[in-house]
């Protein structure tokens, strides 16, 4: 396990038990009422962490290492139901982009979302989860044919951004991004929308518009990173806790300015604490979302999705 800054007295904690236990095994001494005492002291001291995060603690742990991502929620949900599709069928295939056919409680998706590595060479690979245009292509590609057959769609966002390379560009990183955006209001099936992760930018919004939205409680959605914020607006990232607060990002913030609809809990210390747990909820969520919306007429269902975006960002004093 790796631990953040704010984790450290977590991990002293934890290594104290642990030495403990080993004092335990290898003599005669009952170490029981020590390791119990440690035991009580852990659980309090992750108690009044986690329950006090600030909104930068909350970017970090989005980008904990150890944290699931998109192809391990597809894997634990669906099993062996998951067909993976490829290409664009324009230029090739985009590795930071997954998508495809699965099953979750006997139900079909088509299932779109980021793709992180868990290590130098699969961020590599990957692209570190920042989608070229043809990911959003792809994307498109298979939420059109999820809709000629009458499949709902799941997407799980977790990207720093698309892609900002010369070659993106060049080929049309934004018109992607917008042509999904405006093609997804007007899709014929139900979209769920998950923020597993990291929602950054345009490069959530490429697959992020959806009938439902839901984000995991360590998560994030903004239209810049702390990070990139402190930059502009003070020249440098020393300031980036300050603007992860300005910018209001968190799950809560989201739900509370009504930009998604729900925030999906997870185990004490984050999602990758508990995996097994955490998949269970989310594909609770699912199932709940598409029971909500699939017995929506067609024309009810698009005139829902726009009347919703179009409801955002008002304000009254």
């Amino acid at each position: 396990m790796e631990y953040l800054d704010f984790e450290l007295p977590i991990k002293e904690l934890e290594e104290q038990l642990q030495k403990c236990v080993i004092i335990g095994q290898e003599s005669d001494v009952d170490v029981t009422p020590t390791c119990k005492e440690i035991n009580k002291k852990l659980e309090q001291t992750k108690k009044e962490i986690y329950k006090n995060l600030t909104a930068w603690q909350r970017v970090q742990l989005s980008r904990h290492p150890n944290r699931p991502y998109t192809l391990d929620y597809i894997r634990a949900i669906c099993g062996e139901t998951f067909l993976e599709l490829h290409g664009d069928r324009n230029f090739k295939d985009d590795k930071a982009m997954v998508g495809g056919l699965g099953k979750i409680n006997g139900q079909s998706f088509m299932i779109v979302g980021q793709q992180k590595g868990f290590n130098t060479k699969t961020r590599q690979y990957r692209n570190f989860g920042m989608a070229n245009p043809e990911g959003y292509r792809k994307a498109l590609r298979l939420m059109k044919m999820a809709e000629k057959f009458g499949i709902p769609v799941l997407t799980l966002v977790d990207t720093p951004g698309a892609y900002p390379g010369l070659e993106a560009e060049e080929r049309g990183q934004g018109e992607a991004i917008a042509r999904n955006i405006f093609e997804m209001v007007r899709l014929q099936v139900p979209i769920i929308t998950i923020i597993v992760g990291e929602g950054a930018s345009g490069g959530a919004l490429g697959i992020g518009v959806g009938d439902k939205v839901y984000m995991l409680e360590n998560t994030w959605y903004s239209v810049i990173s702390p990070e990139s914020c402190s930059s502009i607006l003070w020249k440098s990232w020393e300031y980036k806790e300050r603007a992860a607060d300005a910018l209001k990002l968190t799950s809560s913030d989201m739900k509370k300015q009504k930009l998604v609809d729900d925030v999906i809990p997870e185990p004490l210390g984050g999602a990758h604490y508990d995996r097994e747990t955490t998949f269970k909820t989310v594909a609770e969520y699912i199932t709940k979302g598409y029971n909500e919306l699939k017995d929506l007429s067609t024309a009810d269902l698009i005139a829902q999705r726009m009347d919703k975006y179009s409801n955002m960002g008002e304000y009254k004093e």
